[in-house]
């Protein structure tokens, strides 16, 4: 078996391959939206894009099903765009390339897309089938989710008609989840001078590299490292001693992903050259120690490079490090009565140097409203006590409040039961679930969320469990055939 358009349960994979082929990064949806509409017009499949993006699809009850609830399986057109250093691929242009590694699918050197292409093709294939029994179906296929959740952000109400929502977006299998934390993009900027370098100088690109990155809310808590915190704290230990002077910096590139990978272009005397690599030595010994278990592949490492046109001010450099190790990071709270899930988080995710001025954006995500607030008041404190030029936050979407009462919740615990002989697990999750904001829009809806197993989203290690598939495939299917009455 070489494709994964060959392993069942073949509708969803099918699906998905062809997903695999349509370029859809977050922003640049056009092509998939098109396929979509394209795919379901061949399919004599009701469909249509509304203002935002999103693409709805609607299926009549099955015959004998006409008294049941209508049901939204709902899940995001878009994926995140992260690939490996050496990788050459355009994610505007370039189609995925899945490959079977054993019990697992994977991407070539990319992420794969199944976040949340799994929970797409899945709605695909319920359209498309002829031997499944369910009440009145909706699609929703929301736009642009990964970077702002703008689809279901737009969403007008009265567009969809059901009672119950099934978000597809969950990542582990067995698991259901009620409850979803709120977020909002924090972003700073430094404006700097530029000095001329002075003789006598050589210049280095400084990187930090080899992480294992991941989703800034389903791994948040696994204690991986930071790159952007890992480059900075290399500057302030060595950058005194060295007379080491700053260019640029580049360090992560969505705010919704653990960076893995940050670089600089730095100069220093000609006479510290051999003090740098024994300096770039020892930091990758200490934090290689430091982060054994976690992140086995990290490099630091400093090369040689042409010499950059400017320096930025002693001043903004010193300030700017400062910021950066200050800057809370990682998990900050635990829930105290589901002590194994995050209650509040930060991902400091992107430092990048632009024309005179640096920017550093982090993601804030809590499932305490007034606790997110806190961690914004923390994070504002910090670059306000840096001096920084410019401070804003933006983007705010609620959490999901878990409903103890759900009528779908009581009878997808027993189905599940009565499939695999034991209890799904019932979850919160620290990510930003769109159910936050359709719950807002739609608050008669009934939700819940769970999908098959995928492991590393966001990173290039993305990879989706083949048989985690097959069981969220019959998990679905008899959901829909034991929805409720109206």
């Amino acid at each position: 078996m070489n494709s994964i358009k060959d392993l069942q349960p073949n509708a969803i994979w099918q699906n998905f391959y062809k997903l695999t082929q349509v370029p859809r990064p977050s922003n640049h949806e056009e092509k998939a939206r098109q396929f979509m509409l394209n795919w379901a017009k061949e399919n004599n499949i009701e469909a249509f894009m509304d203002e935002a993006g999103n693409i709805i699809m609607r299926k009549p009850a099955t015959p004998g099903m006409e008294n049941r609830k209508g049901i939204i399986l709902q899940g995001h057109l878009d994926m995140v765009p992260q690939k490996n250093e050496e990788t050459t691929h355009d994610f505007e242009k370039d189609p995925i390339q899945p490959y079977i590694d054993g019990e697992w699918v994977r991407a070539k050197g990319t992420t794969l897309g199944a976040d949340n292409g799994m929970g797409v093709a899945a709605g695909m294939a319920i359209l498309t089938s002829t031997d499944i029994p369910h009440g009145p179906i909706e699609v929703l296929i929301t736009a642009t989710e990964e970077t702002g959740m703008d689809g279901a952000n737009g969403l007008k109400p009265g567009l969809l008609h059901g009672d119950i929502l099934l978000n597809l977006d969950s990542e582990t299998e067995g698991e259901l989840y009620v409850g979803c934390a709120g977020g909002i993009d924090a972003s700073a900027a430094f404006k700097y001078k530029t000095e001329s370098i002075p003789t006598g100088m050589k210049a280095f690109r400084l990187a930090v590299k080899g992480l294992k990155g991941g989703h800034s809310g389903m791994d948040i808590n696994l204690g991986r490292g930071n790159s952007n915190k890992l480059l900075f704290r290399f500057l302030k230990t060595y950058a005194h001693n060295l007379k080491l002077r700053l260019s640029t910096v580049s360090g992560g590139s969505l705010r919704n992903a653990i960076p893995r990978e940050s670089f600089a272009v730095i100069v220093l005397p000609d006479e510290n050259t051999a003090h740098l690599l024994a300096a770039v030595k020892e930091a990758e010994s200490i934090y290689r120690a430091e982060l054994s278990a976690k992140e086995p592949d990290l490099q630091v490492t400093a090369e040689e490079t042409t010499m950059p046109a400017f320096v930025i001010d002693t001043c903004t450099q010193f300030r700017l490090t400062n910021s950066i190790l200050a800057c809370p990071n990682g998990a900050v709270r635990m829930i105290d009565s589901m002590p194994d899930t995050v209650e509040t988080s930060n991902n400091l995710a992107i430092v990048q140097s632009e024309e005179e001025k640096i920017v550093i954006k982090t993601l804030l995500r809590s499932s305490v409203e007034t606790a997110k607030e806190a961690l914004a008041q923390t994070i504002q404190a910090v670059f306000e006590l840096a001096s920084a030029d410019e401070i804003n936050f933006e983007g705010g979407y609620p959490g999901w409040k878990p409903n103890p009462d759900s009528a779908i919740l009581k009878e997808m615990q027993e189905l599940y039961e009565q499939l695999y002989g034991k209890k799904p697990a019932i979850m919160a999750i620290h990510a930003g679930l769109e159910c936050g904001i359709l719950g807002s829009k739609y608050p008669n809806w009934d939700m819940i969320s769970f999908g098959p197993t995928i492991c590393s989203p966001h990173s290039p290690d993305e990879r989706v469990n083949i048989s985690s598939v097959g069981k969220f495939w019959d998990y679905l299917k008899a959901t829909l055939n034991n929805v409720p009455e109206k």
